[in-house]
């Protein structure tokens, strides 16, 4: 089930996990190298270069050098990669704008399928 999430047209600040969202979840130690789920590459490049992406990460410094290049290799944008995080929740915490608006959001998604989340930007907010 695809669920919309209104959000403003402001810069925004993109964390995702990579193993199991955005790839294979283990196919660098699987299949020796990173492929993308269906539709997350697409995801990625159209996020707006003016957003900043941080990419979260339980792999370590010893998988950097193969990330970093799986993400050059396939032109992917990104500001920083969090390594060795822990394997448990992952935990968001912000303020409201005054104006009410939401600047938290968190979506879970099943290991190995991308999102079918979709981002709606409301330009009154």
């Amino acid at each position: 089930m695809i669920k919309k999430h209104t959000v403003s047209p402001l810069g925004k600040t993109w964390i995702l996990d990579l193993d199991g969202t955005i790839v294979k979840h283990n196919g660098y130690k699987i299949d020796g190298k990173d492929s993308f789920l269906d539709g997350a590459e697409e995801f990625l490049k159209n996020i707006p270069k003016t957003d900043k992406i941080v990419f979260l990460t339980s792999r370590t410094e010893n998988e950097k050098k193969l990330t970093e290049d799986f993400l050059a290799e396939n032109n992917i944008h990104y500001d920083d990669i969090v390594y060795n995080a822990p394997y448990g929740e992952r935990i968001l915490v912000n303020d409201a704008k005054p104006s009410g608006l939401e600047t938290a959001i968190a979506v879970n998604t099943k290991r190995d399928e991308f999102m079918e989340d979709e981002f709606v930007v409301d330009e009154s907010l």
